[in-house]
């Protein structure tokens, strides 16, 4: 039982940095175009800049 001492805290701090990613993935637009990106990748056109 004094484990749990130990990994309860280590599982909110990985769900505190997977919450974390989650959040920066967010903020910096990653899901905006989920089809799009599909679509592109397996373009041979090079499209630099997304699409607003």
């Amino acid at each position: 039982m004094e484990i749990l001492v130990y990994l309860i805290p280590i599982s909110l701090a990985l769900g505190a940095l997977g919450l974390g990613a989650f959040g920066w993935a967010l903020r910096s637009r990653q899901f905006d175009d989920p089809d799009g990106d599909s679509q592109r990748i397996l373009s041979d056109e090079w499209d630099n800049t997304p699409r607003p």
